[in-house]
């Protein structure tokens, strides 16, 4: 150990002169937060001060945030300023010709989307059937007026609270176009296969570069399937909140505790949600039919929705949907059961009341035929 310590005394001196070694000096406890995990913004403040702190781990990107920490922190004289990309899901659906109506001039169709050049000072929208919207290079106070302004008179099914999902993108024409963590890189792409995927008309003022314009649609559609999915989620998990009692109900006092009209009620939200995850014009499995022409469009619209989580949640939805409906089921049985029981009592009752009535009326009669006097048998006569 004092070789060691020489040792170290020596490599120190030549390099900063002179130091005082000090002994050994106790080392303080260690804490774990065991309610706040390693988080990315730990790594973020290690590799330099002057970043900006990232928001809490909420999603399913958010766990590989670190991967773009290289691309953050080295900046390049062609890369553009870090920039947010916003996506909130207000309604069940927008109503398109409502919707068309509503849209700023210059917003045009595009493939499944309604895309609009500009809004606000630098940002750009893509708006979705779905009831939800991406919103790039734009903040969040612009986002939420665009909601309140275009979108409120389109919607169908309004959410009491909006679901969201915060990402950001830079500009770089010397890099490939890609996502590397929690970050979309927007550089060069590949000519497109179909010349008729592009818009049909070019804005006179786009906010955004429109050579990568496919490109952020390709990402910008992933994230509204995300968005809308977690619509369902959390609307399942208030369901599934509803009925947990159910099981426990039935265990402890042998009822379910709901009648059978309030069962019948919550079968029909189940397959309400059933038929929103897989049967719905856009539902979360399908790939939509532009990437079948534009194969590097969807490796993009695949890698966002891989990042996402999208085919492992909707799984998981699904299963929770069935696993709800099989309680109900089995429930309804029950129901079932102790209504024809209930129905084969009333008509045990209701045979028992038709014998007494008929012992109280027809009771003096049979007493007299089985015990009373037998009648005296009449003279036979002889007719010549």
């Amino acid at each position: 150990m004092n070789v060691l310590r020489s040792a170290l005394y020596c490599s120190i001196r030549r390099t900063h002169g002179p130091i005082r070694l000090a002994g050994p000096r106790p080392c303080p406890p260690l804490k774990f937060a065991h309610s706040r995990p390693f988080s990315d913004e730990r790594v973020a403040t290690a590799f330099s001060e002057d970043l900006k702190q990232k928001p809490k781990a909420s999603t399913p990107l958010r766990r590989t945030a670190s991967a773009s920490l290289p691309i953050r922190s080295n900046p390049t004289p062609t890369r553009s300023a870090i920039q947010p990309v916003l996506t909130f899901a207000t309604a069940e659906r927008y109503i398109p010709t409502r919707l068309r109506s509503h849209l700023p001039p210059h917003s045009q169709k595009l493939h499944d989307a309604w895309w609009v050049p500009r809004w606000g000072k630098d940002g750009e929208v893509f708006v979705f059937p779905n009831g939800s919207f991406v919103c790039w290079g734009t903040t969040e106070e612009e986002a939420r007026q665009f909601t309140k302004q275009v979108l409120a008179p389109c919607e169908v099914g309004s959410l009491r609270e909006a679901e969201t999902e915060s990402l950001e993108f830079v500009s770089d024409p010397s890099e490939k176009t890609r996502i590397q963590g929690d970050l979309i890189i927007l550089g060069r792409v590949a000519p497109l296969q179909d010349p008729a995927s592009a818009p049909a008309l070019q804005p006179p003022d786009p906010a955004l570069d429109t050579a990568t314009l496919l490109a952020r649609y390709a990402f910008s559609q992933a994230l509204s399937r995300s968005a809308a999915l977690a619509v369902l989620e959390e609307s399942l998990e208030d369901y599934l909140s509803s009925v947990a009692q159910l099981p426990h109900a039935l265990e402890k006092t042998g009822e379910p505790g709901l009648s059978r009209e309030a069962l019948i009620k919550k079968l029909g939200a189940l397959l309400k949600f059933r038929q929103g995850l897989n049967l719905n014009r856009e539902n979360f499995s399908d790939i939509p039919d532009l990437y079948w022409a534009e194969p590097e469009l969807e490796g993009f619209f695949k890698a966002m929705s891989k990042a996402l989580e999208v085919k492992m949640r909707t799984n998981a939805v699904n299963e929770k949907i069935t696993y709800a409906t099989e309680v109900q089921s089995i429930l309804r049985q029950l129901l079932t059961e102790s209504t024809a029981h209930r129905m084969e009592l009333v008509i045990i009752a209701l045979i028992a009341v038709e014998v007494v009535i008929a012992l109280i009326r027809d009771g003096p009669e049979l007493w007299h035929m089985v015990f009373g006097q037998p009648q005296e048998s009449r003279p036979e006569t002889n007719v010549t």
